[in-house]
């Protein structure tokens, strides 16, 4: 659709605080080259110097990636790891649990965060003087929310893991994807229990904070994607019931509501990667 009006990024970037309801620019979240009067946008979930030069040889007035890009949030994308803090707090798991479950993981981030070549693109969309940012947590954190309530308007005392599945389904991302939502953990005629859905804290938690969950009553976690090494530790322990539900899939529940709102918003928005509604 072409719009009739423009934005600049910094409303774009307001925009997506505001349906996530977030007051602060979480620190995985960017404008790394400010524009004025955009019209047309190309979203890519994964957004680089080779979708900048597409966007430029298309005629597109920005380019909005997902994933963090460069810049201040690809080295401090390690902080919005904290937010699983507050989840498991919300949970019932006790604070200082809840700490000690994220403290290697966060470590690890911050260290692999010195390893990024963290100008390269943001370099390649100043020389083509192209407008270019990343929202990540503020789309995830809608698509935590959306698949929680998914979740709890679907699910009864005495319902399964299978039927927590189901109830995934129903999404039309989930239902359009090519990837399958998973049960890695536990088996579809488990009784589910307590629900939690850990997303929309930079990525998944591994093996410490399913574990930890697990310990303080929480019968099924949802991860949209967990590691092998994490995953084998905890079908070793065989303590409740883990859902996979898919990265790209899940990515997209909270990014189609963003577009949706720019469309409505006037704006002509192509997106790469993501599964559309």
């Amino acid at each position: 659709m072409e719009g009739d009006c423009s934005v600049n990024t910094e409303e774009i970037m307001q925009t997506s605080l505001k349906i996530a309801g977030l007051k602060e620019v979480p620190e995985d979240s960017a404008i790394y080259v400010p524009g004025e009067n955009i019209r047309k946008v190309l979203f890519g979930i994964d957004a680089g110097p080779s979708e900048l030069l597409l966007a430029k040889h298309l005629g597109y007035d920005a380019v909005v990636a997902h994933h963090p890009a460069g810049g201040d949030a690809a080295i401090n994308f390690h902080q919005v790891f904290e937010r699983h803090i507050q989840q498991m707090v919300n949970a019932g798991v006790p604070k200082e649990e809840a700490v000690k479950a994220v403290r290697k993981k966060l470590e690890d981030l911050e260290v692999d965060a010195h390893s990024r070549n963290y100008a390269h693109a943001v370099d390649v969309a100043r020389l083509l003087k192209m407008p270019y940012m990343n929202i990540h947590t503020p789309l995830d954190e809608v698509g935590r929310r959306i698949m929680s309530e998914q979740i709890e308007k679907r699910l009864r005392k005495n319902s399964t893991v299978q039927d927590v599945v189901s109830a995934l389904k129903e999404l039309p991302e989930f239902a359009e994807a090519t990837t399958e939502i998973k049960i890695r953990v536990g088996r579809a005629g488990n009784r589910a229990g307590r629900v939690v859905v850990s997303h929309g804290a930079g990525t998944n938690g591994g093996y410490e904070i399913a574990q930890t969950y697990f310990k303080h009553g929480v019968g099924t976690v949802i991860y949209i994607h967990v590691g092998l090494g994490d995953l084998e530790k905890l079908k070793a322990e065989g303590k409740g019931n883990l859902i996979v539900t898919g990265h790209i899939a899940s990515d997209s529940v909270g990014i189609n509501p963003f577009i949706h709102e720019l469309v409505k918003r006037g704006m002509s928005v192509t997106t790469l990667g993501v599964i559309p509604t």
